[in-house]
């Protein structure tokens, strides 16, 4: 299957990660300067402290205003990147300003090449101070100069006042140069979605440090309206709240507290009642585009849940499976659930359109068709099902074969039980904020255990351990995630079992299910199907063609920085010629 743009999106990750402590990025650059100034006591004409001079008291005078100059403009900049963009700057400038050691000894050449270096140190802290912390380049100029700056002052000290003619001019050339290349790189992005890249970019990294939100207004700019239907399974049991079991058909994305990455908890708040919010078929695509979405969705519920038709009966759990593709199901009067799965192969998002197909076969037999995504196997970081594909009409075909077996099964009394036990593991190591939710249905001597964690997917093999772990307590049992992309800040690969061992997981699986059998009473059901309308998420595609321009500009970036390095180098030794 070939890669989508939202896993290589996902991908992308690997350029994301957090900068060493200030106090160690000032040490090595304290370090340096010292090396420099030993080295420097051999040479022919020593320059004393040269190195702490030119390069170390310009670092740290930069570390020390950057921020708090970053800040007064509006934005901010941790110590943490401003130390490391500091000691990156104080590396290339010792490399560039080094060449003067190479092959000459000239005093006229280490001039030349430490005015150089100044030039270089601000084509480098230009870019990246736009970047992560305000794309307006007009605003970060005086910050990206400050270590340059910084440096004119050592020149002078040491080579004289026509050191600061030409350091001037390399400033102008490698400024131009370095305001060329941001603007080379941002209107790729700007011109196809209409919205910055480097917003983006400084929305990313602010969510990433500090929790932001602001990537949330970067996602309403690109996105679109939709209205997409939901089907839910309400179960009535005397003297106690309803439960819910419902499948949104919206993805729970992209990450973090962004957009609707934590929406099963969003609307299993909204609710009196106990929800249980799987997941239906949907891919990033569908992500929502702010929290402020989820209230439309909880909206359509309620009013769906004003006018319920209750009735008894329901049938035995049964398993059907067509190529890869096991299913699940349960018929509920005139309603039917099904859930299904892939494991131990891979089990990634279903398209919407997968799903809509399923549900409107379905509705040959039955009013209401709940189809969930167990989202329940991950071997690696994979593409999205897609119609068509096979795997996509193995899914259908084995859904139509369910719904068909469904229509037939005889119905008996039901009786329900439902426990909810928060676990003691956290969202880095892959749960999120609900726990495991257990619904058990019991239809004569038949039990049925739906085992919901709050997570995106399971590490490979860890749904059948879980499943081994309670076959003594139940007769059946699925075990799904909400696929909550609370769990990932940027990568998609955090799935429950691989931090928290399974083992470690099963005595809270196993308590709940007990929990949830003590609790089993007698129950009446009722399906409801109600549209959500207006929904805005990312859009068709979108995450597609922001991923491919992405990925084209991280192909073109090390050649067209290298070329405008060339340049302004070549448009440096023209001014020298001129000079000399």
């Amino acid at each position: 299957m070939r890669e989508r743009g939202d896993i290589r999106m996902e991908r992308l990750s690997r350029f994301i990660f957090t900068a060493p402590s200030w106090p160690r990025s000032l040490v090595i650059i304290i370090a340096l300067g010292l090396f420099i100034d030993l080295a420097l006591l051999r040479a022919k004409v020593p320059l004393l402290f040269f190195g702490t001079c030119a390069f170390t008291v310009p670092a740290l005078v930069a570390f020390l205003t950057t921020r708090p100059l970053v800040r007064i403009l509006g934005k901010d900049l941790s110590w943490n990147r401003s130390g490391l963009l500091s000691f990156s700057a104080v590396v290339l400038g010792i490399i560039v300003t080094a060449l003067a050691a190479v092959g000459s000894d000239s005093g006229f050449l280490l001039p030349i090449t430490y005015a150089t270096s100044l030039g270089v140190i601000l084509s480098l802290r230009m870019p990246v101070l736009v970047a992560i912390a305000d794309y307006r380049l007009h605003r970060m100029i005086v910050p990206s100069a400050l270590q340059s700056l910084a440096g004119l002052g050592a020149g002078y000290l040491y080579f004289g006042p026509e050191f600061l003619w030409w350091a001037i001019g390399l400033l102008l050339i490698f400024g131009m140069g370095s305001s060329i290349f941001i603007w080379l790189i941002d209107h790729p992005l700007k011109r196809s979605f209409g919205v910055s890249g480097l917003s983006f970019l400084n929305a990313l990294i602010a969510h990433i440090t500090d929790g932001s939100k602001t990537l949330e207004g970067f996602f309403r700019d690109i996105g679109e309206e939709v209205t997409v239907p939901q089907v839910s399974v309400v179960f009535s049991r005397q003297g106690r709240p309803n439960t819910v079991f419902t499948a949104p058909n919206v993805h729970p994305g992209p990450m973090g507290e962004i957009g609707s990455a934590n929406l099963p908890k969003m609307l299993h708040d909204s609710f009196s009642e106990e929800v249980f919010v799987t997941h239906g078929c949907a891919t990033h695509d569908f992500n929502l585009v702010s929290e402020d979405e989820a209230a439309k969705i909880a909206t359509a519920l309620k009013s769906s849940f004003g006018d319920l038709t209750f009735a008894e009966g329901a049938s035995r759990s049964f398993r059907s499976r067509h190529g890869s593709v096991g299913i699940l199901t349960q018929r509920f009067t005139d309603s039917v659930m099904m859930v299904s799965t892939r494991s131990p192969e891979r089990t990634e998002d279903i398209d919407y359109n997968i799903g809509i197909a399923i549900m409107a076969e379905g509705h040959r037999w039955f009013r209401d068709v709940v189809f969930v995504d167990a989202h329940n196997c991950m071997t690696e970081l994979s593409s999205p099902v897609l119609p068509a594909s096979l795997i996509g009409t193995e899914y259908y075909r084995a859904a139509l074969a369910a719904l068909e077996e469904a229509a037939g099964m005889p119905l008996e009394p039901l009786s329900v039980g439902v426990s909810h036990q928060q676990l003691p593991f956290n969202r880095d190591e892959g749960f999120g904020d609900l726990g495991v939710q257990v619904l058990i249905t019991a239809v004569g001597e038949q039990k049925t255990a739906y085992v919901l964690f709050d997570g995106n997917n399971m590490h490979e093999g860890a749904r059948e351990e879980i499943q081994a772990a309670i076959s003594d307590l139940v007769d059946d049992a699925e075990i799904m995630t909400t696929d909550s992309h609370v769990v990932n800040t940027i990568s998609g690969r955090n799935p429950i079992g691989l931090a928290v061992l399974p083992e470690l997981v099963i005595p809270h699986v196993r308590a709940a299910v007990m929990e949830a059998i003590l609790d089993l009473a007698p129950a009446e059901v009722a399906g409801t199907t109600t549209w959500c309308e207006r929904l805005n998420i990312f859009g068709s595609q979108r995450i597609v063609q922001f991923a491919s321009t992405v990925n084209v500009l991280l192909i073109f970036i090390p050649p067209l920085s290298l070329g405008m390095l060339i340049l302004a180098f070549v448009l440096s030794i023209l001014m020298f010629s001129v000079i000399g």
